[in-house]
């Protein structure tokens, strides 16, 4: 059982990691009660499938154009002071849906307008997060770090989908988005208590040179392009998420929605709260590959089921093939990026793991007008499966990663001691 357990040491060993973990489990609190609440708001609003997929495309441009520059920001200043700002301003936009839901006919445009606004803002801020905990972490506990994070991360998302379909239900959106205004502001004063995270001597302002260097370097690496497609390709075709109000009410079960949005969360939580062996485990591409294709396969039985508890029984494993997934890649990512890249990459990193969420959003509520949602469902994760295995044998360096003899993996640890 032990062996089982999260491996706690980066809780114990750096004040900044339980800081962020505090001020992560309350943001993603609130973060999810607004996720939740407004793609219902514009579905009530429209009841149009289309609409409710438009907002990824409106998220889409602002995340690309702000990750990008975030990560060149995350090289170049503080990164305590990227966190904190962004996080103001996060805020501010979960006030202005506060305001509209309190009006006595909201309007449609300020939630697509807000939904550009906190993707811009997410963009210049999780490349400063991420950079940020290779710093604050020794190396030797960096896969215990991310598997905590992702414990922290799915916490949040099992309470927030679930209580905010219970609030929204019952109390309105304004209460739900009351909350995360809440969250937001105690988040701020957390992150006011974190150290100073100033750039690497010699860094230089954000600049175009500066991105295309990162990407140079990206490119360069296999393993690397190998995490970023996979996981583009997986959220891409099957990520189903916009089309749950859809299906609740397909499956005659209105009650689980917020379940729905939930159950992925409790799958990638049973996985964290069990990771204790991925702090010994080398083969992380692996992982990825294994995990992509467990969420692929889960996504097809999704929308194959005709009832609604094995539809939230399957995704609760496609949740748990996602987590593994993503500690593979996170691992690999903190265990192979020079420190002076860090910020850089990180902002590719946001642009694989949030642009294909944001165009999945968008196929799946195009497909799901015009075949209907069920179908819309299971052919994404059919089409999952097969781009990954097709990015597999294309870049079979990914699967042949090891951490104790990667060139990458092996310079990074002699440039940031174990303890």
């Amino acid at each position: 059982m032990r062996a089982l357990l999260p491996d706690l040491s980066p809780w114990h060993a750096s004040a900044d990691f339980r800081l962020l973990w505090v001020q992560g489990l309350v943001t993603y609190f609130g973060s999810f009660m607004a996720l939740v609440a407004l793609p219902l708001q514009i579905k009530e609003l429209t009841g149009s499938p289309l609409a409710v997929g438009a907002m990824g495309a409106v998220e889409l441009v602002p995340l690309v154009v702000f990750g990008l520059y975030g990560g060149a920001l995350a090289d170049s200043a503080d990164r305590r002071r990227v966190i904190l700002a962004t996080e103001a301003g996060l805020g501010v936009l979960a006030a202005v849906l506060l305001v509209n839901a309190l009006l006595p006919d909201p309007l449609l445009w300020p939630l697509y307008v807000v939904a550009g606004g906190v993707s811009a803002l997410a963009g210049l801020q999780r490349p400063a997060l991420d950079s940020l905990l290779a710093r604050i972490v020794p190396h030797d506990q960096l896969p215990a770090a991310a598997a905590l994070n992702a414990v922290r991360w799915q916490a949040g998302a099992i309470a927030g989908p679930s209580l905010a379909g219970l609030v929204v239900a019952y109390a309105g959106h304004a209460t739900a988005y009351t909350v995360t205004v809440a969250t937001f502001a105690l988040s701020v004063v957390l992150c006011l208590r974190l150290s100073p995270a100033p750039p690497s001597k010699g860094a230089r302002g954000p600049s175009l040179r500066g991105i295309a260097e990162g990407a140079r370097y990206a490119w360069s690496r296999p393993v690397l392009l190998g995490t970023y497609a996979i996981d583009l390709a997986a959220m891409f075709f099957a990520f189903p998420n916009t089309v749950f109000p859809f299906l609740a009410d397909e499956l005659d079960a209105d009650w689980s929605l917020g379940l729905m949005y939930a159950a992925g969360s409790v799958g990638s939580l049973l996985i964290g709260l069990t990771s204790g062996w991925t702090s010994r485990l080398r083969r992380h591409g692996l992982l990825v590959v294994c995990g992509a294709a467990v969420w692929g396969l889960a996504i097809v039985g999704a929308g194959a089921f005709g009832s609604v508890w094995p539809v939230l029984a399957c995704l609760a494993v496609a949740g748990a093939g996602d987590m593994l997934s993503g500690l593979g890649r996170s691992s690999i990512w903190n265990q192979t990026i020079p420190e002076e890249l860090r910020g850089r990459l990180a902002g590719i990193e946001v642009l694989s793991y949030s642009v294909g969420p944001q165009l999945g959003q968008v196929r799946a509520g195009a497909m799901a007008g015009w075949t209907g949602t069920r179908a819309a469902v299971w052919s994404g994760g059919v089409a999952c499966v097969a781009s990954v295995a097709l990015l597999t044998a294309a870049l079979p360096k990914l699967l042949r990663y090891d951490s104790a003899t990667d060139e990458d993996a092996l310079r990074r640890r002699a440039a940031r001691p174990a303890g």
